[in-house]
């Protein structure tokens, strides 16, 4: 997610400090356990947005013995940089998966058994699963209800990734029968092929 688009909108709601701003954050995001982002990313994101005319800094003489604090406040840019955050769809990550460059490794260099990998996964995502779950069911329906959709959504995800799993158990032995591809050794600076303004293969090559 977005850090820098998160704290745009909850400066829409009201200018805020730093502090203030972390704390929001992790009210949003269920908690720190959840989300744990720390204050020097908090004033570094807010530097930047500041920078790029998305957010101004107010003065704030403090309240009390409180020293006084940058307050940030919410430019049109950045309003309209919110708008257009809210309107765009958000890029999943399902094929950067580590688990399944890990599967993939396995039966690729022939070392490790790709069944105990697929096992111990399995394991602790039974084991993740069961944490989460006692976790959602300790929320208060009446005041943390957006924390359980959260955790609703966490326990969703690792069952599909066990179902999968389930899939890619039965796969494993057609897997071990197919060759994967060789890498393409190409001349230093040449463009792989496939790349945007690629040459390769060459006009008039029998491959086209």
């Amino acid at each position: 997610m977005s850090i820098r688009h998160a704290l745009l909108g909850l400066l829409a709601q009201k200018p805020r400090h730093g502090y203030e701003l972390r704390a929001a954050f992790e009210v949003v995001v269920g908690g720190a356990e959840a989300w744990d982002v720390k204050p020097a990313q908090i004033y570094t994101t807010l530097e930047r947005l500041e920078e790029a005319g998305l957010v101004e800094r107010q003065s704030d003489l403090g309240q009390g013995s409180e020293p006084a604090r940058r307050i940030y406040a919410l430019t049109e840019s950045g309003r309209a940089a919110l708008h257009e955050w809210f309107t765009s769809p958000v890029e999943s990550q399902h094929q950067r998966d580590e688990f399944f460059v890990k599967l993939m490794v396995t039966l690729f260099s022939g070392v490790g058994s790709p069944e105990r990998i697929i096992q111990a996964q399995r394991s602790h995502l039974y084991q993740e699963m069961h944490a989460l779950t006692t976790l959602r069911d300790s929320y208060d329906v009446r005041k943390e209800m957006a924390q359980i959709l959260l955790m609703d959504k966490a326990i969703m995800h690792l069952e599909a990734d066990l179902r999968w799993m389930d899939f890619a158990e039965l796969r494993i032995e057609s897997l071990k029968g197919q060759p994967f591809a060789e890498p393409e050794i190409r001349p230093r600076g040449r463009p792989r092929k496939g790349d945007k303004g690629s040459t390769y293969p060459p006009p008039g090559s029998s491959n086209q």
